[in-house]
C-alpha cells in the first residue's frame, strides 16, 4: 500500500522574467500521519513549494501527488482535504475570532450546530474561549497565531500545511501550538511544517528535508542526520554546514 501523503517528483518552478528556477528539480515524500519539517534559508524555495503543493501556484514542470490526487490536473479536489496556515495572519482583523472561524467554516461547507460546536471546541483548544468575541485586531501576536491555526483546521483536514506558524510569538503560545500539533498528529493528521527554527524541527518532526536553491540537500530523521555528520552536534549546525553562513537577505 502507498503510504505517501505527498509525493513531489522533479518539481520545477520558474517565474516569468527570472533567469533561474526558484524550485529546481525538487523531490520530496511526506508519509501519512507524520510531521515533516521543510527547512531552508531565505529564498530556498520553501514557500513556493508549499504553494504548489496546496494548488495555489502552478508548477512549470514535475509531478505533485497529494493524498492520491494529481494536483496539476485536479487542484480543486484537494482543497477540502487540506488546511493551510500561512506565515502571514490570514484573518479578518475587524472580525472577532468566532466570526472568523464561522466564515472559514462556512467556506468549507459547515453550518448550524455542527459548526458552532466545532468553533467552541477550537477556541478552547487554542486558549481563546475568553477572548472569542474580541476583534482580532486587538489580539497579541501569540493570540493571532493561535487563531490562525484554528482557522486552518476548522474543517478537520487530513493534511495540514504550516508555513512559519510561530514567527514572533511568546514561549507560552508556542508551547500551546506545539501541544495542538502533536494532538493533531496523534489523531492521524499529516503535516508539512516549514520553519527557520531548527530547535522546533528537532522537537516536532519525525523527518526533515533541508533544501537550498530549490533542491533537497538531505532528508531523514533529525537525530539520524546529525549522527551521520560527526562535525555537527545538532540540527542547526548541520543546517549551517550544508547551506553556509552567508546572509540571505
Amino acid at each position: 500500500m502507498d503510504t505517501a501523503a505527498i509525493r513531489v517528483t522533479g518539481l520545477v518552478k520558474r517565474y516569468r522574467g527570472s533567469d533561474e528556477a526558484t524550485v529546481n528539480g525538487l523531490d520530496l515524500e511526506v508519509r501519512e500521519g507524520e510531521i515533516f519539517g521543510l527547512l531552508g534559508p531565505n529564498g530556498a524555495g520553501k514557500t513556493t513549494t508549499l504553494s504548489i503543493v496546496c494548488g495555489l501556484l502552478k508548477a512549470t514542470s514535475g509531478s505533485i501527488q497529494v493524498l492520491g490526487v494529481d494536483v496539476d490536473r485536479h487542484p480543486g479536489r484537494i482543497k477540502h482535504l487540506l488546511g493551510f496556515v500561512p506565515q502571514d495572519i490570514a484573518l479578518y482583523p475587524t472580525l472577532t475570532a468566532r466570526e472568523n472561524l464561522e466564515f472559514f467554516g462556512r467556506m468549507h461547507g459547515l453550518y448550524g450546530a455542527a459548526l458552532a460546536a466545532r468553533i467552541a471546541e477550537l477556541l478552547t483548544v487554542v486558549g481563546l474561549e475568553k477572548s472569542a468575541d474580541r476583534r482580532v485586531a486587538t489580539y497579541s501576536g501569540g493570540m493571532k497565531r493561535r487563531a490562525n491555526l484554528a482557522a486552518g483546521v476548522v474543517h478537520e483536514p487530513r493534511l495540514l500545511v504550516l508555513d512559519e506558524p510561530t514567527v514572533g510569538i511568546d514561549a507560552q503560545s508556542r508551547g500551546l501550538i506545539f501541544e495542538n500539533l502533536r494532538a493533531l498528529s496523534a489523531a492521524g493528521t499529516t503535516m508539512i511544517y516549514a520553519t527557520h527554527y531548527m530547535e522546533e524541527a528537532q522537537r516536532l518532526c519525525a523527518r526533515v528535508a533541508i533544501i537550498d536553491s530549490g533542491r533537497v540537500l538531505i532528508q531523514g530523521p533529525p537525530a539520524q542526520l546529525v549522527a551521520e555528520h560527526p562535525g555537527s552536534r545538532n540540527l542547526e549546525e548541520l543546517f549551517l554546514e550544508l547551506t553556509g553562513r552567508s546572509l540571505r537577505d
